[in-house]
């Protein structure tokens, strides 16, 4: 018999279609008493709980009652729900990827393009603005007065007026799948049910899954509410209204399935697109629609369809980590899908009958998945995700969560174990100010009194003392040490074959800005290919990206605009990385081969600003002053490059405020407040320069107050400011010098063309989202 067993398992591993469950599952009692609990409570006439786990169904129930109006039936475990918003993934969502798999359409694209009514055919929505739930689109079109036709429907989806930007607030709109639902009929030549069928409902053997269930099935389907006072309650038809109304086929609701068909499409979702041999998906498109897709400075986390982490996601419970994916429906169905543990959670519930005048059950699919994944072992893990969105600090939530922490750099790190690294090797040492251990003192300094030999020193842009604020620095002469400066930011910028005579390594500790054009980063990189050239060991003494390691944003670097402040191609302004893990990349990336020894900080994590670090602030360079000009800088840097504009240089607050001599600081003000930027206020101010720019003349312009820096997207500051600028003062800026600072030509003609914002970075975020997923392999921390 325990052969037999044995045998089953195996088989039931390879055909997910096998009735084989695991047993007994843990968890069992646990769910029997909550759902019965909510039975009892009234929340709910009765429930179908299907649990999958590695490959199998770990246990499937039926509890309750199917119809209690106008006669009581027992739950069975066939029994046929209206599925309501869970439309907008499994059909709906479905649909559309394979739609996106051919090439039909691209997520930046606008709806426009596909429904040329929409909006009277003039809109910066685009399709992932749709599917995120990020229009700005009302919740739903009117249904008074009465109204009946799916494109009457559909022409109330595309004239119903928005009701703010794109991409500033999260409103969970029907009318966002309506429209999907809408362009894919206009893509595939099929109505939305037929097409859902034909590519996936069929291909996977959902035989129970279906708009507008034939008659024939009314015994097994679960009731909803009276339609109307008076009327019978609603069976085999859809419960949505407008739904109805559209003829029981729309984007956002009128699906019906069983527990057991939304297994088999849970089960296909976590094998990367395939099930009993058969593939639906490829892995890349299970991957890019559940990841997130949200706008940076948003605080919920959306994938295509899918959600993963915002107000409409209790169903992912307490201990299902960040990364797992799910919907609900109105009617009181649900499905949470874990890839990490490899399991899901479907419950199916008809809790709006006989009426809607009931408790809610938001809290027992939370017990529910909270039961199933502490019956899986699981603990709460922090979860690192590899999409635009990438890192957040805690587990199971995006709260900010600020640490007080004893960082030790990669500097401390080697004087805690006296630099027996350095023992018998000649070094040169790449530093400035910003070179200090815990305690202040200098590099150089606590590496000659430990014994190490430290034969030359090697400055980058700001010179040695980080005060020069000019090009052409030349060598000179420690005057404490004696030691020979070499400048990298005069005659040569790379380290020169003399100046790396006699060396054994080179050594590279200076405090960085985490910004793509932050020179610095390309002094690395330059170093680096310098030692390779010389056959010497490069070591990174690693210490805190300030603005932290979590974040990725704003264009990337075309390969045509890489240049001494953007040393990478395809990297984005806002990287989230450490100097060691940059080095990691461009070493392998860029091929440069050489000898690379990072010594990692201790006690530093990625959501880690640098306030949480413990360590002593010290200007990365002179006109970076404070926390929040280097939050500011990625974004506000992003427009240096016209000589007739200030980013603050030669004032008290650098990198804090911008100006001009034609703008017009309380027109700019109340324009960029009127945008709504996420985490940010502006005020007019005027400010006269004592040095750079606008030497001596008092001009006006805005300073920008940080409201909330985890919602701040810095980069998406400098393009609203851009975009500013184009709109209120055309033909002031030459947009074509941007190339090296905003590194995309792509960027720079939209913001000429005067595109909204909103569209523009919409643009970019496929490329930012390959950007994280090469970066991720490269992460120390």
């Amino acid at each position: 018999m325990r052969a037999l067993a044995c045998l089953v398992l195996a088989v039931s591993t390879l055909h997910f279609n096998l009735p084989f469950k695991e047993m007994p599952y843990s968890g069992s009692r646990a769910v029997d008493e909550t759902i019965q609990q909510a039975i009892t409570e009234g929340r709910l006439p009765g429930a179908v709980l299907l649990i999958g786990h590695d490959g199998h169904v770990a246990y499937e129930k039926a509890y309750g009652n199917r119809s209690v109006e106008p006669d009581v039936e027992p739950m069975t475990e066939d029994t046929i729900f209206d599925c309501a918003s869970l439309t907008k993934v499994i059909a709906t969502t479905s649909c559309l990827m394979k739609l996106y798999e051919q090439g039909k359409f691209r997520l930046n694209d606008p709806v426009t393009e596909y429904l040329p009514e929409f909006q009277g055919g003039h809109s910066p929505i685009t399709l992932r603005n749709l599917m995120t739930h990020f229009s700005g689109l009302k919740p739903d079109v009117a249904l008074k007065p009465e109204w009946r036709g799916y494109e009457t429907g559909i022409h109330l989806a595309e004239t119903t007026p928005p009701e703010t930007h794109p991409g500033t607030e999260h409103i969970y709109s029907d009318i966002n799948f309506e429209l999907l639902g809408e362009i894919v009929h206009k893509l595939s030549g099929e109505t939305l049910d037929q097409y859902a069928h034909d590519v996936v409902f069929a291909p996977l053997g959902m035989k129970d899954t279906m708009f507008n269930p034939p008659a024939s099935l009314i015994p097994r389907i679960a009731p909803t509410e009276h339609e109307a006072p008076g009327k019978p309650v609603l069976r085999g038809v859809v419960h949505d209204p407008t739904a109805r109304y559209m003829g029981g086929v729309a984007g956002h609701a009128g699906l019906f399935s069983t527990a057991s068909d939304l297994s088999r499409f849970a089960q296909m979702m976590l094998n990367g697109g395939e099930l009993d041999g058969v593939r639906v998906f490829s892995r890349r498109t299970i991957k890019k629609f559940t990841e997130p897709q949200t706008p940076l400075d948003q605080p919920i986390l959306r994938g295509l369809g899918w959600d993963i982490d915002s107000p409409y996601s209790s169903n992912r419970g307490e201990l299902f980590p960040i990364g797992s994916y799910g919907h609900t429906g109105f009617t009181g169905t649900s499905i949470w899908i874990d890839p990490y543990s490899k399991s899901y959670v479907i419950l199916l519930a008809n809790a709006v009958h006989p009426d809607m005048r009931k408790l809610s059950v938001i809290s027992l699919r939370a017990k529910i998945s909270t039961i199933v994944a502490a019956s899986l072992g699981m603990k709460s893990p922090r979860v690192s995700l590899t999409g635009y969105n990438d890192l957040y600090t805690g587990p199971g939530s995006r709260r900010p969560i600020y640490r007080t922490g004893q960082t030790m750099t990669g500097l401390d790190v080697l004087e805690a174990d006296k630099f027996k690294e350095f023992e018998g090797k000649k070094i040169g040492l790449v530093t400035n100010q910003s070179g200090l251990d815990r305690e202040g003192r200098r590099n150089v300094d606590v590496m000659l009194a430990a014994g190490v030999q430290v034969k030359a020193l090697f400055s980058p842009e700001h010179g040695f003392a980080g005060k020069v604020d000019q090009p052409g620095i030349g060598d000179t002469t420690d005057a404490a040490t004696g030691l020979p400066i070499h400048s990298l930011y005069g005659d040569t910028l790379h380290p020169t074959p003399e100046s790396l005579q006699g060396l054994d390594a080179l050594v590279y500790d200076i405090q960085d800005a985490g910004v793509r054009f932050y020179t610095f980063e390309t002094t690395m990189a330059y170093c680096m290919e310098a030692a390779a050239k010389a056959h010497i060991p490069f070591y990174v003494l690693d210490r805190p990206n300030p603005i932290t390691g979590a974040r990725v944003e704003g264009p990337t670097l075309d390969k045509a605009n890489a240049s001494f402040v953007g040393y990478l191609p395809d990297t984005p302004v806002r990287h989230g990385m450490t100097m060691g893990e940059l080095a990691t990349m461009d070493n392998a990336e860029n091929h440069i081969g050489a000898d690379l020894k990072v010594v990692k900080m201790q006690d530093w994590e990625r959501g880690d600003w640098f306030d949480s670090t413990g360590l002593t602030w010290i200007n990365p360079s002179p006109n970076l002053r404070s926390l929040k000009a280097c939050i500011l800088y990625p974004g506000l840097c992003f427009l240096e490059f016209p000589s007739n504009f200030s980013v603050g240089r030669g004032t008290d607050a650098p990198f804090e405020q911008v100006g001009a001599d034609f703008v017009d600081g309380q027109k700019l003000a109340n324009y960029l407040n009127r945008r709504h930027i996420p985490g940010i206020r502006v005020y007019p101010t005027t400010f006269t320069p004592t040095e750079s720019r606008f030497e001596g003349q008092k001009i006006q312009g805005v300073r920008f107050e940080i409201i909330s820096r985890e919602l701040v997207d810095s980069t998406r500051i400098g393009l609203e400011l851009a975009c500013a600028l184009q709109e209120l003062w055309p033909g002031k800026i030459d947009w074509s010098k941007g190339k090296r600072l905003i590194g995309s030509d792509d960027v720079l003609q939209r913001i000429a063309d005067g595109q909204d914002p909103y569209t523009i970075q919409d643009s970019w975020i496929d490329a930012v989202q390959a950007f994280a997923e090469k970066r991720a392999k490269y992460l120390l921390y």
